[in-house]
């Protein structure tokens, strides 16, 4: 059998995909905004000197784009149907002999909920035409559902992968034994539930982030009325039960609009070559947050951009981008 390799995020990449909102239907009131703060994302990566491009709906959205974004950013317009390249991109890895192919899974609008026209096969066209290798596997799941280290070690969320919405009739150890076969883990870190009023059934990318082989970042709640405290101190606990280092982040705290609690998180960072960029949110722990995850990158220039926009609209910047790693 091929041996996989999935690179951490922070492995050095040849460029970034993210995604541009288009849809007044899934950011009612705040598309402008998303745009805006999507446009901030990828202009501060591409700055940073590493290649960004944007996807872009139709020729209106690329104008749109054309005024926000830097020159350094490229666009390419794409058949998409939401902006969360995180979970409908492809998965780049590294075979045996070193190079990429990519992996793609089944994809049901979250677990139904949320079903776009060309959510399903903008991953496979994008890895085409990158001139990868493409192979499909026979089960559902989203990369905002899992977090590699490197070392064969992934961390997810109970909620999501044992969810009967992806894939009933798959067990704990089916799930295992499938991640393992498509992309290489050799070692599951089961958390329980992830935040909030997620809308993708508790991703782990908002919950629970690899920095180094065996280095875990995790929230720790802030305010008596944080709504996530109990499922941070149990992802803590079911983390260092495994051996696994837990680098706690002051969260957000109590986020809410309309009288609903947010899924806000500084844990929706992106990393990529030179930048890690945390989403804010207007909290007054947004400093603390952003200094406690650039601690976790010395290498790595940290900024913190604002993001209250794209949550509206159901995820982070983490979850509106994909990375292409690079081989040296």
């Amino acid at each position: 059998m091929t041996s996989l390799h999935f690179p951490p995020e922070w492995h050095p990449q040849e460029w970034l995909w993210i995604g541009f909102p288009h849809d007044l239907d899934e950011w009612p009131g705040f598309l402008g905004e998303a745009q805006k703060q999507i446009a901030g994302f990828a202009s501060a990566v591409a700055e940073s000197g590493q290649e960004v491009r944007l996807l872009v709906r139709d020729e209106a959205n690329a104008a749109r784009a054309r005024q926000l974004v830097s020159s350094r950013v490229k666009l390419e317009q794409r058949a998409y149907g939401d902006i969360w390249l995180r979970d409908t991109g492809p998965l780049v890895l590294l075979d045996s002999a070193g190079q990429r192919m990519a992996q793609r899974f089944g994809f049901n609008g979250w677990g139904g909920k949320y079903e776009m026209a060309g959510d399903e096969t903008i991953g496979a066209e994008l890895a085409s035409d990158a001139g990868l290798t493409v192979a499909t596997c026979d089960w559902i799941l989203e990369g905002g559902a899992i977090d590699g280290d490197g070392s064969g070690l992934v961390a997810t969320t109970e909620q999501c992968l044992l969810n009967p919405n992806r894939n009933r009739g798959l067990s704990r150890t089916d799930i295992e034994a499938r991640l393992a076969r498509d992309l290489g883990f050799t070692r599951v870190l089961w958390l329980g539930d992830g935040l909030v009023n997620d809308h993708t059934d508790g991703h782990v990318d908002n919950l629970a982030r690899f920095v180094t082989p065996g280095v875990l970042a995790l929230p720790r709640a802030t305010g008596n009325d944080d709504p996530n405290a109990a499922i941070y101190a149990d992802a803590k606990a079911r983390a260092e039960a495994m051996g696994v280092t837990v680098r706690e982040v002051p969260s957000p705290g109590r986020i809410e609009r309309d009288g609903r609690v947010e899924p806000a998180s500084y844990m929706n960072f992106t990393i990529t070559t030179r930048l890690v960029v945390v989403p804010v949110f207007g909290s007054p722990h947004d400093a603390d947050g952003v200094a406690a995850v650039a601690a976790l990158f010395p290498g790595r220039d940290c900024i913190g951009l604002p993001a209250d926009a794209v949550l509206a609209g159901g995820g982070g910047f983490h979850c509106a981008s994909q990375q292409m790693p690079r081989v040296d």
